[in-house]
């Protein structure tokens, strides 16, 4: 669920801090928008995508812990 969340977050608009991002973006350059906004961070949601993918699928193959005393199964 994380990983699908994360590296979406900034192409939504209803990320909390979406109007923030735009008022310090529109300090550089004024006409940027919505869209001009979410055409610029596509490419790097990408990029984090397939890297966080790939890197989650290696980490379950190595059966290594999701962290301290988080095991990989659920044991009753």
């Amino acid at each position: 669920y994380r990983i699908g969340d994360s590296f979406t977050n900034i192409l939504t608009p209803l990320l909390p801090y979406y109007p923030l991002v735009i008022i310090f973006a529109q300090k550089y350059e004024k006409d940027i928008g919505l869209g001009t906004l979410i055409s610029a961070m596509l490419p790097y949601s990408v990029v984090f995508a397939l890297t966080a993918i790939p890197l989650l699928v290696l980490w379950i193959f190595f059966g290594l812990p999701m962290g301290p005393g988080a095991p990989l199964e659920y044991i009753p």
